[in-house]
């Protein structure tokens, strides 16, 4: 799930199923998957849902070639998240559907469409889990920092990133945290196994309590990322290289509820890089930090918050497939 507040923009909203050419690169998740229950004033609806599980669903709606590392049961939730994923393409890999029970978030949507949310989460991973071989792989929120699976999480990423393009968002959940000390430390080793990282601005407010946006972006670059990102709910977007910055303005839109607006974001921003390894660019030169020019990194801005504004405009983590987005 994204963040309570995420962006927003105005586009058109077609009901649209039309699946994209698949690109020849591969993606690899890490990640919790479990079931949403959304609970508001018109009654209760179950989706499929988790931010790494949305991601990576995401990214099979815009054509990207899929796999998903993640704790199912065996039960009818685990069988519906499954049937989930791959109907955008989304293969598991194995063992992911070995856990006693599918995980669940309760989500509770006031007013306006924002939800608070209640986790029962067991999150863990085989000690010998493995990933397939990958161009990116991204993890992130309750993956990234709940024990025991996270340990596994940190110990893969470690082993892969010299061959592999590493994204992360730690789409924090605090009250699944340990206290603030360890969760920050966590936080910060996995930053700087990243080459990537995107953040909502409440993310940034809890890891850096009273430093500025442009403070944090300057943090987070330094801590080794070659691009970062924090969204900033309907006032748009920042990114950031070592040598250049945009601000993508967000604009207002009809919204249906905020669940997996940010996981929609984060999988555009990815989709992004997938694309620039397609023309060329090497990991090392994105590593670099001077490899994107301004209209580039404006462009990528601009993208995912379109995807993002789609995600808010209708109901549950409902990311926008390539052709509805421009």
């Amino acid at each position: 799930m994204g963040s309570d507040r995420e962006v927003a923009t105005m586009v058109s909203n077609p009901d649209s199923t039309t699946e994209a050419t698949e690109s020849a690169l591969q993606v690899a998740v890490i990640g919790e998957a479990l079931v949403d229950i959304v609970e508001s004033a018109n009654g209760r609806v179950e989706y499929a849902g988790g931010s790494p599980m949305n991601v990576a669903f995401g990214l099979g709606r815009l054509g990207d070639r899929v796999s998903l590392l993640t704790s199912l049961g065996g039960d009818e939730r685990g069988r519906t998240i499954a049937a989930h994923v791959a109907d955008a393409g989304v293969q598991l890999v194995v063992g992911s559907q070995s856990a006693p029970r599918t995980s669940t978030a309760t989500a509770t949507l006031d007013q306006t469409g924002a939800a608070t949310y209640d986790f029962q989460i067991d999150w863990s991973l085989p000690e010998d889990a493995r990933l397939p071989d990958a161009d990116v792989i991204h993890t992130g929120s309750i993956a990234a920092f709940l024990p025991p699976g996270a340990d596994v999480v940190v110990r893969l990423l470690g082993e892969h990133r010299s061959g592999s393009i590493i994204t992360f968002d730690p789409n924090v959940r605090a009250s699944l945290l340990p206290d603030h000390a360890q969760a920050f430390a966590q936080f910060e080793q996995i930053a700087r196994l990243s080459h990537v990282l995107k953040m909502s601005d409440e993310d940034a407010a809890w890891l850096y309590p009273g430093a500025s946006l442009d403070e944090v972006l300057d943090h987070i670059l330094d801590l080794g990322p070659a691009v970062a990102a924090i969204t900033r709910g309907g006032e748009g977007a920042l990114l950031a290289t070592a040598v250049h910055r945009y601000t993508a303005p967000g604009v207002a839109v009809e919204v249906a509820d905020t669940i997996g607006a940010g996981d929609s974001f984060m999988s555009a921003l990815i989709h992004s890089v997938i694309e620039l390894l397609e023309k060329g660019l090497t990991a090392a030169e994105l590593a670099s930090g001077d490899a994107l020019p301004d209209v580039e990194l404006e462009r990528i801005g601009d993208f995912c918050v379109q995807c993002a504004a789609i995600t808010v405009s209708r109901k549950g983590a409902n990311p926008p497939w390539a052709s509805e987005v421009q």
